[in-house]
């Protein structure tokens, strides 16, 4: 039967989104209770008869019956009126009869039936439907004349003769009929149906003609008007939905339903959600306004309103943000359902305790924290030269420490403060609302006055010269004094006895000679400055080291044949000489002393001709160190050809120097851009100041600098292949490990030259290694290199200052934690540049952050052999990075090692495995949750190789299920080129298998 002939789909989805709202039926006509004439058209006159009848409930109705089975050929039609179908492309009719049975009657042959034939006529009129009735004899016939046969009705139930001749209508009812039928699709106006018998004994007792229609409904807060049933039975009419008032479509598609032939609705797209301050009512027909007290922030899905979070109201309905109370705030990041907080109140007991020059203030939390957890303290500093007279803020000679502002604990120091001086501190409590608040934010100020302070410390020593006994020392003043200095204290003991049996020496001037001395023997220094106050704090440990005998016997011997041949220029040189020395003299018993009377460019303390650095930052006059360091250039034989890239305060180009009577090269050359502060400039110079203390054919040489004339110019040699890191990038691939260890041992080459300078580099990387046209690496970028000095553990150490650079992937935990740098963190700096090597350019731990990349050194997790990196390399890397610095090899040791691997090559073609070393490889235990991963995206997010989510989704890999099935091939031709990524999405892809098959697995 059609009515069952719907797709299998259709009646699945009709089952499980079925709506309970009941379908409509429109009835169009309906006999079951007609009493009146009914005047169907007939054909012909001897067939159908109209006649009134008891029904089961013995009331008189209407029917039609006819009863012609014992002629042969009957062809009796029965047409009903004609029907106007409206907007319905589909009908139904449901039939009560009665049929007679034939085996009841004797001595009739086939021409007894017990079956009807049911068609239907389109038209746009009842004259247009009945044309041609009755004039041919085909008229009737099926397909004939423009009917369309529905079905062919048969009898379930039959009476006998003897039923009929008694009458008895309440057992007839028992044999009743009821047959329904559909029939479509139509598109003329209305139609007829007719009723064909070939021989029956038929009583056609009801006739019910309808249509079914989805009713009018409200759904997901969207209004569906009804609509009638599609025209086939497995139609599915789209009804576009609208949001009801005060909502609004969540998607850009307005809602549907879909109307089935049976008149349900069925399989919602989209719904409609309220608009901020609306909620949804329990049948979701209506969106209603928040009451007073409560809101909500957004247009979702979220079906209630709710209370206003704390210290906030609201007092209007169809609020869709709380108000905070006076007096409280929201912070800007803060979302709305975020409850109110207030600024804290003032800090609590600010105090203070002197200290030398300066003091330190303490301070308790305030009473009120506002509800809030941000809390920070600024501090505030006011100078007034005398009591009554107008305060200026304080000068940038004072410093805070640990800061100034932000900071979270209640203490901080203060330094260099004046003598006689009145100044005013307030300590401000703030927190993440305080800049909301109209009032500035609450303080407690204190008060102080410090008649006079003992000296700061001295900030370095030198050496002028050294015997096998002695060693002559200079130095500068303090750089606050805080009134005149009276004197100064050195302390020295042998670096190897214990500070117990320290020597103290003291000088009015700012030279001293240390005699007594041990030859060949490494002291220890610290020196301090005295005030009419006192002595101030012992400077940093320095150490310098007495010459060996043998050492002066060859300096005297080398020096014998011009001694014995400059007797008499000697004479006039004593002459000039002791004027010269009273003139020194006069100028080191000067008070205010600086380090323009410095007379130790080369300091020797580890033998004879061992070059230090000199810090250029301890200069006064940054131009002083310029001078003495690095080679001023005539303008005129510098030509700029090409920029090629943007330094930090100007471009670097690419040109030739020509100096005179020599031949051109090709230079690199850093400007400075003319908008630059004299700060800038500082550390722009204090860079070549810097490099041109260097001589080492793996450091990059300063040619020198062009400071008289505009642009200021710092040029030096220029390297073909650029920043070690991209010359590796893109040529991946392309060199032996050999070359690849060449380079290391280039570098390492010239670490352990700087190393010897007492110099630490801070800033080891490959992007700050450069690579000429021969594959020859020097170490470069001195912007955060500083000199070493002594700390309590006699090891050479740089100590940053807070608020200072600091590469976090580079730079060894203890530079981290306690920011100290020596030159085992630039050991520690420069196993991370082999790792960047054997990687060809591959960032360092990948896409961690820097937070992360620091708990997991903290962990003693250690970054992997990079693909087919050598053992020998990845052990070497891995001594690097032990986390006791004092266990890390040296760069001589580096050095010795690498020469070993370029000698012997064969220790090179181990391939690097899982070693027992306590440090555990990066990242081989980070747990993926394959269960909680919906899509791609999550996956490559939870691989941190988000950065990939547009190459996968661009190549077709939209689904977990198409990425398990991925090779290596296709990761490549998806777009990821770096070996390291690759490998790590090729793992995960095989896990993702074992998932699929067994369930969730550690990655």
């Amino acid at each position: 039967m059609r009515f069952c002939s719907a797709p299998l789909w259709v009646w699945i989805i009709s089952a499980l989104t079925r709506w309970t709202v009941e379908p409509v039926e429109v009835m169009l006509l309906d006999t079951t209770r007609s009493t009146a004439e009914m005047g169907w058209s007939t054909h012909p006159d001897t067939g159908w008869d109209e006649v009134s009848v008891l029904d089961d409930r013995n009331q008189l109705i209407r029917t039609y019956e006819v009863c012609n089975f014992n002629l042969p050929n009957q062809n009796n039609w029965l047409a009903t009126p004609f029907v106007m179908r409206g907007s319905a492309p589909r009908m139904h009719v449901t039939l009560r009869f009665s049929v007679r049975d034939c085996s009841s009657v004797r001595n009739v042959g086939a021409s007894c039936k017990e079956t009807f034939t049911l068609y239907y006529k389109e038209a746009d009129s009842q004259t247009e439907a009945l044309q041609g009735w009755g004039e041919t004899e085909d008229a009737g016939e099926p397909g004939g004349g423009g009917w369309v046969k529905i079905d062919t009705i048969a009898a379930d139930k039959s009476f006998s003769r003897v039923e009929q001749s008694q009458q008895h209508e309440s057992k007839r009812g028992h044999r009743m009929n009821v047959k329904t039928r559909s029939f479509g699709p139509l598109t003329r106006k209305g139609f007829i149906l007719g009723f064909v018998d070939s021989g029956a004994c038929i009583s056609l007792v009801g006739v019910s003609l309808f249509y079914r229609k989805c009713p009018e409904t409200f759904r997901s807060l969207a209004h569906f008007p009804d609509m009638p049933s599609g025209a086939e039975p497995s139609s599915l009419v789209p009804v576009d939905g609208s949001c009801v008032p005060n909502a609004q479509s969540q998607t850009a598609t307005t809602p549907k339903l879909h109307c089935n032939a049976d008149g349900d609705w069925m399989v919602p797209v989209g719904v409609c959600v309220c608009e901020a301050g609306f909620e949804s009512n329990q049948n979701g027909s209506a969106c209603t306004a928040c009451r007073p007290g409560h809101f909500k922030s957004d247009v979702s899905e979220s079906p209630s309103c709710s209370p206003c979070p704390a210290q906030s109201h609201s007092s209007q309905e169809g609020s869709s943000v709380c108000q905070c109370l006076s007096g409280f705030y929201r912070a800007p990041e803060e979302s709305s359902d975020s409850p109110c907080t207030a600024p804290p109140s003032a800090p609590q007991d600010l105090h203070w305790e002197s200290e030398g020059s300066g003091l330190t203030l303490r301070w308790r939390a305030p009473l009120s924290l506002g509800s809030r957890e941000d809390l920070h303290y600024n501090v505030l500093c006011r100078m007034c030269p005398a009591p009554s007279t107008v305060c200026l803020r304080c000068g940038d000679g004072i410093t805070f420490t640990p800061g100034q502002q932000g900071l979270s604990q209640t203490r901080v120091q203060v330094h260099n403060l004046l003598p006689r001086v009145h100044y005013t501190f307030q300590v401000q409590a703030v927190n993440g609302v305080t800049g909301q608040s109209p009032q500035p934010p609450q303080y407690s100020s204190v008060n102080v006055s410090i008649s006079q302070s003992v000296p700061s410390s001295v900030p370095m020593m030198h050496q002028v010269s050294r015997t096998p006994d002695s060693i002559t020392l200079s130095w500068p003043q303090p750089d606050n004094p805080n009134g005149d200095i009276l004197d100064y204290q050195i302390r020295y003991f042998d670096k190897s006895g214990d500070e117990e049996s320290s020597v103290l020496l003291s000088s009015e001037t700012n030279m001293a000679t240390v005699q007594g001395l041990s030859s060949g023997t490494i002291y220890v220094f610290q020196i301090r400055a005295r005030n009419e106050m006192g002595y101030g704090a012992y400077s940093g440990k320095l150490y310098f080291q007495t010459l060996l005998e043998e050492e002066r016997s060859e300096a005297v011997q080398k020096k014998l044949p011009l001694m014995v041949g400059s007797v008499l220029g000697g004479m006039a040189f004593l002459l000039v000489g002791a004027v010269l020395i009273l003139v020194f003299v006069f100028r080191s018993k000067r008070r205010e002393s600086t380090y323009s009377d410095r007379l130790q460019r080369y300091i020797s303390t580890r033998g004879g001709g061992v070059k230090y650095y000199v810090d250029p930052s301890t200069y006064e006059d940054p131009n002083e160190a310029i001078r003495e360091f690095a080679r001023e250039i005539d303008p005129a034989h510098v030509k700029i050809e090409e920029v090629i890239g943007a330094g930090e305060f100007g471009e670097v180009c690419r040109g030739k120097l020509k100096p005179a009577g020599k031949r051109e090269i090709t230079v690199a050359i850093k400007t400075l851009r003319s908008s630059c502060m004299d700060s800038e400039k500082c550390s722009f110079l204090s860079e070549a100041s810097t490099m041109g203390q260097f001589d080492n054919p793996n450091v990059l040489k300063l040619e020198g600098v062009v400071t008289r004339s505009r642009p200021v110019m710092i040029i030096s040699e220029f390297m073909e292949n650029g920043a070690l890191d991209s010359f590796l990038r893109e040529n991946e691939g392309q060199f032996s490990m050999l070359q690849l260890v060449g380079m290391l041992r280039g570098i390492a080459a010239g670490m352990r030259y700087l190393s010897e300078m007492n110099f630490v580099h801070r800033d080891l990387a490959a992007r700050n290694v450069l690579v000429n046209s021969n594959l020859v690496c020097k170490v470069s970028d001195f912007g955060l290199s500083r000199f070493l000095r002594g700390d309590d553990e006699s090891l050479p150490t740089y100590t940053a200052a807070l608020g200072s650079k600091i590469p976090i992937r580079w730079t060894a935990p203890e530079s981290i934690q306690y920011r100290k740098f020596t030159s085992a963190s630039d050991v520690w700096s420069f196993g991370i540049v082999m790792w960047e090597v054997t990687s060809y350019g591959e960032r360092p731990y990948w896409d961690m952050s820097n937070q992360e990349v620091m708990t997991a050194v903290g962990d003693e997790y250690r970054l992997p052999a990079p693909p087919n990196c050598p053992g020998t390399l990845h052990s070497l890397m891995l001594d690097c990075w032990l986390k006791d610095r004092s266990e890390r090899p040296g760069f001589e040791q580096i050095v010795s090692t690498l020469d070993k691997l370029i000698r012997h090559p064969a220790g090179l073609k181990a391939i690097s495995t899982h070693t027992n070393r306590p440090s555990q490889p990066l990242l081989s235990n980070t747990p993926v949750d394959f269960s909680t991963l919906s899509s791609v995206s999550d996956w490559l997010d939870a691989l941190k190789m988000g950065r990939y989510k547009e190459e996968f989704s661009s190549a077709g890999m939209n689904s977990l299920e198409t990425v398990s099935r991925m090779t290596l091939e296709d990761i490549q031709r998806v777009g990821v080129s770096l070996l390291g990524h690759q490998k790590k999405i090729l793992n995960s892809i095989q896990l993702l298998r074992v998932h699929q098959n067994q369930g969730q697995i550690e990655v």
